[in-house]
């Protein structure tokens, strides 16, 4: 008898099944599909992310000892190796694309007033890359080295609750300054990112659009100073300049002024000068932005560790992209419910107690919160004591 909705099932009823089934629609998913719909395909997948799956048999083993129990985790037929790995190679990665940023959207909602240690009015994103190797025998497509395969996920991440917006899916053969030429600009937002963006006919249209950027100068940097202003030594500050470039070239690239900061890192003893296009915010301010680009890093270390994105269950493009991208809603999604369900775990803690509990029949609050409940001794119960 089903007593109460499983874990699992819970956590899935966050999810909007009209908005998917449309992502379904857009791209003819379900075309001359009969049985393992794009849903069912997409709790497997789900599934294997929160239990740590390591391979589609893992998933098939793991799912079909749950029995009964998987009518009512939203699966109506088998779960097939051979079928899900024909869905992954097959069913149009884009639906689950177009998913994700629809759970993307309502995740920077519930997280734009979150605090990054900087308060500031406007959107701020960390701009950078992530590599992951791949077998260049088993995945021929994913052009890097000559003897090694790789792809990189090229990622604009919103500061405020470190919440991924855009994602590129690349081989790693695409250099990061490439994605320039597709970054969607927000007018007065800034976007943070190392050197290796540093192109000033590409960050020149981030300043054509009324939008800023903060990077690192590069050592080979020439330059005019037109001016320089004050600034606070004992902060680490070594000077703030007004500049414009020297070149032929680059200075047809970007023909406007220049902000130059330096900065002294006395944590690494290191000293780091800094180009901007804004010349409102403090010097000092533009240092520590640079500071929380970090998160980005710590982003991908974490969906690396936490998530299955280094193994992945098929070899085609198609199914790398479709499991890297369901990976990145489940993210999400343990975001989402965080803030649902004002829960004060990290999303590290929330993943765990979810991948031991999801076929438990019990409130999901209850099994996500750290609340401790302890056993009330009731004097008045009927059972006797043996020792009196």
């Amino acid at each position: 008898m089903n007593s109460g909705k499983t874990i699992f099932a819970q956590f899935m009823d966050f999810l909007s099944a009209y908005e998917f089934h449309k992502c379904v629609e857009r791209y003819q998913g379900h075309y001359k599909v009969k049985n393992f719909s794009c849903w069912e395909q997409y709790l497997c997948l789900a599934f294997a992310q929160l239990t740590y799956r390591e391979s589609l048999r893992d998933i098939e083993t793991c799912l079909r000892a749950a029995g009964a129990k998987l009518y009512h985790m939203g699966f109506r037929s088998q779960v097939h190796r051979n079928t899900l790995a024909n869905a992954n190679a097959r069913r149009d990665w884009r639906i689950y694309a177009d998913f994700a940023q629809i759970l993307i959207s309502e995740a920077r909602q519930l997280y734009a007033h979150e605090d990054f240690g900087v308060e500031l009015e406007q959107t701020v994103y960390a701009l950078d890359s992530t590599t992951i190797d791949l077998c260049l025998a088993l995945f021929p497509w994913a052009n890097f080295r000559k003897r090694k395969g790789a792809v990189k996920l090229h990622t604009l991440l919103d500061l405020h609750g470190s919440i991924p917006t855009v994602i590129w899916i690349t081989t790693g053969k695409v250099h990061d300054v490439n994605i320039l030429d597709q970054l969607p600009i927000e007018a007065g937002s800034i976007y943070v990112m190392d050197r290796g963006y540093v192109d000033f006919m590409r960050l020149h249209r981030i300043d054509r659009f009324s939008a800023f950027f903060v990077t690192r100068a590069k050592k080979n940097f020439r330059f005019r100073r037109l001016y320089s202003a004050q600034v606070d030594k004992e902060a680490g500050l070594l000077f703030d300049q007004t500049i414009v470039l020297r070149g032929y070239v680059v200075s047809k690239d970007y023909p406007d002024k220049l902000r130059r900061i330096g900065f002294y890192d006395a944590d690494r003893n290191k000293r780091l000068v800094f180009l901007t296009n804004n010349f409102v915010l403090p010097s000092l301010t533009i240092a520590r932005l640079y500071k929380c680009r970090w998160q980005v890093e710590l982003f991908f270390k974490w969906i690396k560790q936490h998530l299955r994105i280094k193994v992945f269950y098929g070899t085609s493009e198609n199914a790398v992209k479709t499991q890297i991208w369901i990976a990145i809603s489940v993210y999400v999604l343990v975001a989402i419910v965080r803030k649902r369900l004002k829960l004060e775990p990290s999303l590290y803690t929330i993943l765990q107690i979810l991948s031991v509990t999801l076929f438990e029949k019990m409130p999901i609050l209850q099994a996500l919160s750290t609340t401790t409940w302890l056993n009330q001794d009731d004097d008045s119960r009927n059972q006797l004591n043996l020792f009196d």
